[in-house]
């Protein structure tokens, strides 16, 4: 009998062998070919299930990708048969955080682990030249495997937009001064798979391509989008990301955007961030779209018209914070025939002086959520927690019990979630001036705050100069301080950043970083 299978998780492959040997074929043989990843994040009964992708690049990634059966010894079948599944299940049982504290779908992204350190030591954008600038940020993430940390802060101003490969950790907390601020245009992330990105600015500005997104991971839908002004991104292709005190703002198309139908878009976490003031005349903070899950927590939504963000699919909404948002709504429910299932759980959503719509809007029957305690100021007393009926969550269809998605592992009080944002939303190692006057709007609770159509103008001052600041001394120049190396007994005349000196499944510039 020779039978083949393509992208089956481990639940039908078992099922696939029980159905054979009851056809009375006790000789079995499963060969397994690597040589592709399928990648299908699927649904049953509310449940979750994945399969790897891609893992072409990662060293850490295996898959069962086709299964080709045929007789042979009963003996060969059970070892081949062990061989096979101990490369699905190994993955899953070693995977670690992307870093301490990692939280949601994106929580296991492997970033640039196992790979080498590339340092930034300037703040050229070299878009125009044909071989790029060493030690510029386009350089660094223009390959794979890589670990990025700065020897210099301030603002990065770039023509074109930046494309980030796969396998990347960008460690925007390593920078001096008052931190990194990409400025200019926009940052595609479509199918840069495994990418953990941590305290940077992405700011692109009226300068940027016209309709693009601030960030994008994700493919078009058919028809395109019309939106002029949507800050975070769209996504062709992308699967385990994780955007962590990352600041978005002023797209021309969306802020944060991961996409779409005829893409393979999942496990993506943002936490701890802020997507705020997509440009007008369309000022749209993001539309969520996945095959998989995509994980919202600890963020501020600001200052966008609408799309705060709009949720297809497979989403949590944890602990959020959503401000000033325009007549286009808050969180938009689908408003879609396809289904979404999602937990929206302890948010906070404050009107502002361009509010003229509800909290939740254009959700119909396809919508199933689990709601819990989202809290609404709407300028009148102090706010109160939103009943479950139709006009507060706009008709979605209720459920009873949360779906079981990997939320966080802390979940706040609503106002212990509102005082967790103020403290620490965004690239806040070092706060510029942008995001200040964003958490100063919020702690007016509802006297300020506007919708913008140029960032140039003031307050805003395009983000105003960041200060650079000197990086520690490091003289090994393996992007670890020696001051660091020698309080963690390491040697700072060796470049010893890719050593996992406790065994903890982090190498030494992941336990800096």
């Amino acid at each position: 009998m020779d039978t083949m299978a393509h992208g089956f998780c481990f639940v039908e492959l078992v099922n696939l062998l029980r159905n054979t040997l009851g056809l009375g074929v006790h000789r079995l043989q499963v060969a397994v070919y690597m040589d592709t990843c399928v990648g299908s994040t699927g649904r049953g009964d509310h449940g979750y299930h994945k399969s790897y992708n891609d893992c072409s690049s990662s060293l850490t990634c295996a898959c069962l990708s086709h299964f080709t059966f045929f007789p042979l010894s009963l003996m060969r079948s059970l070892i081949t048969l062990a061989t096979a599944v101990a490369a699905y299940m190994l993955p899953q049982a070693l995977a670690i955080p992307a870093f301490p504290g990692a939280e949601g779908f994106g929580a296991n992204a492997v970033g640039g682990r196992g790979g080498s350190v590339y340092v930034v030591t300037n703040l050229n954008d070299s878009a125009l030249i044909l071989v790029l600038l060493s030690g510029s940020f386009r350089d660094a993430v223009s390959k794979s495997n890589r670990i990025v940390v700065f020897a210099v802060g301030g603002v990065i101003k770039i023509s074109s937009r930046i494309v980030i490969k796969d396998h990347i950790t960008i460690a925007g907390q390593t920078a001096p001064g008052g931190g990194i601020t990409i400025y200019g245009n926009g940052v595609s992330y479509s199918n840069a798979h495994h990418t953990v990105t941590r305290y940077v600015r992405y700011r692109m500005g009226k300068s940027g391509d016209s309709g693009k997104d601030g960030i994008t991971i994700g493919g078009y839908i058919d028809p395109p989008l019309s939106d002029t002004s949507l800050t975070w991104a769209r996504v062709a292709d992308g699967h385990d990301m994780i955007f962590d005190h990352v600041s978005v703002s002023w797209g021309r198309g969306e802020l944060s955007s991961q996409l779409m139908p005829r893409s393979d878009v999942s496990n993506i976490t943002i936490s701890d961030s802020i997507i705020a003031q997509g440009l007008e005349t369309h000022s749209c903070g993001g539309l969520m779209q996945s095959t998989g899950g995509i994980s919202i927590i600890r963020s501020l939504y600001i200052d966008n018209k609408t799309r705060n963000p709009k949720v297809k699919g497979t989403n949590e909404f944890v602990n959020n914070v959503v401000y000033n948002w325009g007549g286009g709504g808050g969180y938009i429910a689908g408003d879609s025939d396809g289904a979404s299932y999602a937990n929206i759980m302890n948010n906070v959503f404050i009107s502002g002086p361009s509010t003229s719509a509800r909290p939740f809007t254009r959700g119909n029957a396809n919508f199933h959520a689990y709601v819990q305690r989202n809290y609404y100021d709407a300028s009148v007393l102090d706010g109160s927690e939103l009943g479950q009926s139709t006009d507060n969550y706009s008709g979605v269809d209720f459920q009873a019990k949360r779906y079981d998605y990997p939320t966080v592992k802390t979940l706040l009080a609503p106002l212990d979630a509102y005082a967790k944002v103020i403290a620490g939303v965004g690239a806040s190692k070092s706060r510029d001036n942008v995001d200040t006057q964003l958490i100063n709007q919020v702690k007016s609770l509802g006297k300020s705050g506007a919708l913008i159509s140029d960032e140039k103008v003031s307050p805003w001052n395009s983000g105003g100069p960041i200060a650079g600041g000197t990086a520690p001394k490091d003289t090994d120049g393996d992007g670890m301080p020696d001051d660091w190396e020698i309080a963690n007994g390491l040697n700072p005349n060796v470049n010893d950043a890719m050593q996992d000196k406790n065994g903890d499944g982090y190498a030494s510039e992941y336990m800096y970083v």
